[in-house]
């Protein structure tokens, strides 16, 4: 595990973190995106805070473990005149950071809250600290237009082929291929669409990202559902082509309107609270890291009760069938290694994340036994390293993954779950001591 003495407990707070954008560490990100280079991670984020005097550019941090957190600065000092005319922003959001040969790609939003009129816009340097310099307009849109011109991401497909992914509320998620020579469209038009939201819940989806898989082959496709404010939380579907279509565990496209809109997409992760932790609420605008052969979601959420907004860092279980599963508790080091059945048996705390309840949800006690005797116990079942099925005279079987893990509220080490059942509904959890 990494030592995490210097890394306050979720109930530390010391004011004066806001007041000093060199203390704020994880404090403070909204809508990260990470980029690995070298021996440093980086996290690009939105320029939003809470405290301290507002200031624009895309906040910048990196780190060496993924843990411990320092601020680098940002990426310009206003928004570029051409973004700033188009829309009015007064900050940029949901930056998107890549590299084309030995360039530096910087991709950024502007735009204003509830509207269309917005801009995406590219800039480039030959180190990924900056300077940075802007290379304008990528793709734009007007006001009702229909597609929304902001939270771009840069997805490499197999043959080594950019596309951007992009879009919100109001026109729903579009595809475009990028030119590498330039960082822009390789074709006129907005793209196509690949995911939308009915009317009936204002067209709730946005902060896109896609990933491929090459052990599944398989594009994943993330976004982020519902009020950023409330009741974000993130959702997958998978595709055996970046252009889609994109189908959740049930089978059901991205783009239908047709079904309720909380049947569609698969539920990973959402507002949440252990017992004798601090309730985390709206998490979301994802982006993902792929380290070698480990993948790790990385996000923004809020405290209950509190202002502002946290880094959070997970990593990501692939089920059999391949699906991908997020971590109940961030990242704190741990290192991979084979979990037996006898390291799962007894206590859990465990949250069902369930599709049509966005709000909090609450932990849940229950045993996990080898024993088939007890109606009100979990009786496991190991079938591979790591791979395990929970069963449950009340509940549909469970499958999932067992992985070394931090408990964060105990400050103690554990093994948490991750697990869905057969209609992709999903049961994260950690052990008791």
């Amino acid at each position: 595990m990494i030592p995490l003495h210097n890394i306050p407990k979720d109930r530390e707070h010391d004011e004066r973190i806001q007041q000093d954008e060199s203390l704020w560490a994880t404090h403070n990100v909204h809508d990260p995106s990470i980029y690995k280079e070298g021996d440093w991670y980086y996290v690009f984020s939105t320029d939003a805070q809470e405290g301290g005097t507002f200031k624009a550019g895309i906040q910048i941090r990196k780190s060496k473990d993924l843990v411990n957190w320092q601020w680098v600065g940002r990426a310009f000092t206003e928004v570029p005149g051409p973004a700033k005319n188009w829309t009015g922003a007064v900050g940029l959001w949901a930056p998107d950071v890549t590299k084309f040969g030995d360039t530096y790609y910087l991709y950024y939003a502007a735009s204003q809250f509830g509207k269309t009129q917005s801009f995406i816009g590219v800039a480039t340097s030959t180190h990924i600290e900056g300077p940075w310099i802007d290379k304008g307009e990528v793709v734009k849109t007007e006001q009702d237009e229909g597609p929304n011109a902001i939270d771009p991401n840069i997805s490499i497909d197999e043959k080594g082929d950019p596309w951007m992914v992009y879009g919100s509320f109001f026109g729903g998620i579009f595809l475009a291929r990028i030119n590498s020579a330039t960082g822009k469209f390789a074709e006129e038009g907005k793209g196509t669409l690949i995911a939308r939201r009915h009317a009936s819940v204002e067209g709730a989806i946005e902060g896109p990202y896609i990933v491929y898989n090459p052990h599944f082959d398989y594009y994943y496709l993330f976004v982020s559902y519902d009020s950023l404010f409330s009741s974000y939380h993130i959702r997958v579907a998978r595709s055996k082509h970046i252009e889609g279509p994109y189908v959740d565990s049930k089978g059901h496209e991205m783009t239908n309107t047709e079904l309720p809109p909380n049947d569609v997409g698969m539920k990973v992760l959402g507002s949440y609270q252990f017992d004798g932790g601090p309730a985390w609420i709206a998490p979301g605008h994802n982006s993902i890291l792929k380290d070698q052969e480990d993948y790790y979601v990385v996000h923004h959420v809020r405290m209950e009760g509190k202002k502002g907004h946290y880094l959070h860092i997970r990593k990501i279980g692939w089920t059999e069938d391949g699906w991908p599963l997020v971590s109940p508790q961030r990242y704190a080091g741990e290192q991979d290694k084979v979990v037996n059945i006898d390291d799962v048996l007894g206590n859990w705390e465990c949250i069902y994340f369930d599709k049509d309840n966005n709000g909090k949800m609450n932990a849940l006690n229950i045993c996990i036994t080898t024993h088939h005797n007890d109606p009100n116990a979990y009786v496991v079942e190991q079938h591979a390293d790591n791979y395990f099925s929970l069963f449950s005279s009340r509940h549909p079987s469970i499958d999932g993954i067992m992985i070394q893990g931090w408990d964060w509220e105990q400050w103690i080490e554990t093994i948490v779950f991750m697990g869905k059942d057969s209609e992709g509904n999903v049961l994260v959890g950690k052990r008791r001591e």
